[in-house]
């Protein structure tokens, strides 16, 4: 994939996350909402390798991976994050809430209202969401 198909990704699974937020599926929307961050930081990876160059090999080991704490760091943003952090409150508890987020999360039942509702805020609030964050860096 490249880096606009990984942002057209996200795109559809936020939308898709949002539909079932809608529909009080809150185990999908958890799910979907987290990866479309996957999608979008591996889009920020995806911009910083050029076109016929040959592909570095720990950048690309370590983009293979759904640990949203190691593709923040692979994308380089790591130092970024926390500037952010420093600057919001509200955009420091966003990333606490989102970083919980693992594929290992399609097995669980005990998403609640609440926990798909906040989830779904910390990633796409206009103010200090990790979505609008990070689309500064594609």
């Amino acid at each position: 994939m490249n880096k606009t198909e990984l942002e057209n990704l996200a795109a559809i699974r936020i939308k898709e996350a949002k539909i079932l937020l809608t529909a009080d599926c809150y185990q999908g929307a958890y799910y979907l909402a987290g990866y479309a961050l996957e999608c979008t930081l591996k889009a920020c990876i995806a911009k910083q390798v050029k076109e016929f160059d040959f592909p570095d090999k720990k950048l690309a080991n370590d983009s293979y991976t759904h640990n949203l704490a190691n593709l923040l760091i692979t994308a380089g943003l790591k130092q970024k994050l926390t500037e952010q952090e420093k600057q919001s409150k509200e955009f420091k508890l966003n990333w606490a809430i989102v970083i919980e987020w693992s594929e290992e999360s399609r097995y669980k039942f005990a998403i609640t209202k609440q926990e798909a509702h906040d989830f779904f805020t910390a990633m796409t609030d206009n103010e200090s969401g990790i979505l609008p964050w990070l689309k500064k860096y594609l």
